[in-house]
């Protein structure tokens, strides 16, 4: 099974791109939080994520740096040679993003009760 679940921060404004036929892909860079020991906080794991189509358009539209969202997808693995000649590799997360907490959130402003959440798509 290969099934990948994260909560976290975008670290920069998504970016949206056209790949064949007219389909669109947005590639996001989440901040996970992971646990430190003796009950630190550790550092974060930086994680790349896409999403593709009639999401990938309202991410774009809907999602800034800072903001928090869910993804559900795929573990994708890649290696390529990278210009030096040396061997490079990467590990990402190719899915479906839910918006979490709102846009104030993502500015450092308390989020109001009254505000509603963006939905998934």
């Amino acid at each position: 099974m290969n099934n990948v679940n994260l909560i976290g921060r975008l670290t920069r404004d998504p970016e949206l791109k056209e790949i064949g036929g007219g389909r669109s892909v947005c590639e996001l860079r989440v901040a996970v939080d992971n646990p430190g020991r003796g009950g630190e906080r550790g550092e974060p794991t930086y994680v790349d994520v896409s999403t593709f189509g009639p999401q990938a358009e309202a991410c774009a539209a809907h999602l800034a740096k800072g903001r928090q969202v869910a993804g559900s997808g795929l573990l994708v693995f890649r290696e390529w040679t990278g210009r030096d000649g040396s061997k490079r590799s990467a590990h990402s997360m190719r899915g479906r993003v839910e918006f979490l907490g709102s846009k104030a959130d993502a500015r450092g402003v308390g989020r109001h009760e009254s505000e509603e959440m963006a939905p998934a798509f």
